[in-house]
């Protein structure tokens, strides 16, 4: 059943043209995720994710080319939703290392328990979607690695921790976490993904703290 979502206002109060297109777009994605996470990215459709938008296919032709345009770029906007979610977590927590490191993993794994959708897309669909979202991804997951990397150097500088040996460290431990979070969509091991963060904070300290 699709989900009732408010009519957009039309007429003399209808908001401007880029407000209307970027509510679709967001309604899109959100029904985009459903599909692609009900069906799987290779059976869901055009069609049926202008269904679950309750809007019509022409509208979705609209805003994407094709099915793969609109994962790829579903793929983006959940990126930047959790980089930057884990961006404010870790500036809320301040100046300490630990307590940023500790943060940034919490806001992670928190958008993907209340964004379950989005988070099957991000992790798991993509990698059915083609070269062109196996070269997305392998991307995302650099700039992941690189914020840490950062975020450790940044620690090593105020003498807590060695830093990453090499940047090469800083995406195992990003590859190792999105990959903990892929198998719990898949498989629902452990039963709530928050359950890891002791491992990924494990995997992560560990890999900076190298003896």
């Amino acid at each position: 059943m699709v989900p009732q979502r408010a009519a957009v206002p039309r007429g003399r109060h209808a908001p401007p043209l880029e407000v209307r297109l970027g509510v679709q777009r967001t309604r899109l994605f959100e029904a985009a995720a459903a599909a692609f996470a009900r069906a799987g990215y290779a059976d869901a459709s055009a069609e049926s994710i202008a269904r679950e938008a309750g809007m019509s296919k022409a509208t979705f032709y609209e805003h994407f080319a094709n099915k793969e345009e609109c994962i790829l770029a579903l793929f983006d906007w959940a990126s930047a939703m959790v980089l930057r979610a884990m961006a404010e977590a870790a500036a809320a927590a301040g100046d300490d290392p630990g307590a940023r490191l500790q943060a940034g993993i919490n806001a992670f794994l928190e958008q993907v328990a209340t964004h379950p959708d989005e988070s099957q897309t991000l992790l798991v669909e993509i990698i059915g979607a083609g070269p062109r979202a196996a070269e997305r991804r392998d991307a995302i997951l650099v700039a992941f690695a690189d914020t840490l990397y950062a975020e450790a150097e940044r620690a090593r500088e105020h003498g807590q921790g060695r830093g990453f040996a090499s940047r090469q460290d800083a995406f195992a431990a990003i590859a190792g976490a999105a990959e903990l979070a892929s198998r719990q969509i898949r498989r629902g091991e452990p039963h709530d993904v928050r359950e890891l963060e002791p491992v990924v904070e494990r995997l992560i300290t560990g890999l900076i703290n190298r003896p």
